[in-house]
């Protein structure tokens, strides 16, 4: 059974366990490894080279940094020229163009982590978990020039857990990833590929995140909302509110069953409890700003122990 000739396309840490399954399978000729170019890092802000990148060199692979992949004209002629019959992409962070799409024999498949068409976008997994999935997985789509939207060959669900942090899925999904290549391998090797056309009335988007997006809104947003929010975006972008004029980042909460008003606290506990739209949370362990993180009990004993009386107000006014 011949090789099939591949160029893989992809970035950070994320792309690594199928970068390395592509590198170990008896089927597979890496031809080519494309990435970002070096950036500076640290404090001392020297240049370093993506996970990518270092894999490709500490391998001998054929490896190209570049801003535009559209533009190393010399490169995908050389690809042309070597009959390359696919192109893997994941986690790229750069769009292809017709040129490319068109070059391999087999086209140019995209590893995307949501079930498609659901959560087309750059954070399909913190959407999966503030949508309250209960499933997520990995799709391999050959790839159209409107994202994330060509048809889909292969479908490997992923069942979520209740507890389930953006942290914790993203790491369980990096090996999905791998995990549904080997699907996409097997199938091409034996023509047996199916293309599912996804539907568009079903489509859901999941646009970058901002730290922004982790303010939570006790006024507006329910205990569920906020319990959600919370697994999703740990451990980035985070969560954060504003707690007498100060930032305070919410490390961890979860949903209570002491009553509150919206915004309100309630200390009956010893806890650090607060109302929403609807239900309560505890602030579990939170950091006030210029402070070192606590769980909520050691941050209103040292509140007590200060001697002062004090009121703890919620929100962008003291």
């Amino acid at each position: 059974m011949r090789k099939f000739k591949v160029v893989f396309c992809g970035t950070p840490d994320f792309s690594l366990p199928s970068l390395e399954l592509l590198f170990n399978h008896p089927l597979i000729d890496i031809v080519g490894v494309v990435t970002m170019p070096d950036r500076p890092a640290g404090r001392g802000k020297t240049l370093q080279s993506p996970p990518v990148a270092e894999f490709a060199k500490a391998h001998k692979l054929s490896l190209i940094q570049t801003e535009n992949i559209n533009q190393e004209d010399a490169f995908l002629a050389d690809m042309t020229k070597q009959g390359v019959d696919f192109f893997i992409v994941l986690a790229f962070a750069q769009f292809l163009s017709n040129k490319i799409l068109d070059l391999p024999k087999l086209g140019c498949f995209n590893i995307h982590t949501s079930q498609l068409p659901r959560h087309r976008g750059a954070a399909p997994i913190q959407y999966a978990l503030l949508s309250g999935d209960q499933e997520s997985g990995v799709s391999i789509q050959k790839m159209v020039k409107k994202m994330d939207a060509g048809d889909v060959a292969i479908n490997h669900p992923v069942p979520v857990h209740e507890y389930e942090t953006g942290g914790l899925l993203y790491t369980r999904l990096k090996f999905a990833c791998s995990e549904a290549l080997v699907e996409l391998i097997d199938n091409l090797s034996t023509n047996s590929v199916k293309f599912t056309p996804q539907d568009e009335s079903l489509v859901t988007f999941a646009p970058t995140l901002s730290r922004d997006d982790g303010k939570i809104d006790f006024q507006n947003q329910t205990a569920q909302e906020i319990e959600r929010k919370s697994r999703a975006l740990f451990p980035w972008p985070g969560t954060w509110t504003i707690l007498n004029g100060k930032r305070l980042k919410v490390l961890s909460l979860s949903l209570s069953t002491l009553k509150a008003n919206p915004g309100e606290v309630n200390l009956n506990q010893g806890t650090l409890v607060v109302g929403c739209k609807t239900g309560s949370v505890r602030l579990d362990s939170i950091q006030l700003e210029g402070k070192k993180s606590c769980t909520d009990s050691d941050y209103l004993n040292g509140l007590k122990s200060s001697g002062n009386k004090f009121e703890l107000i919620f929100g962008e006014k003291i």
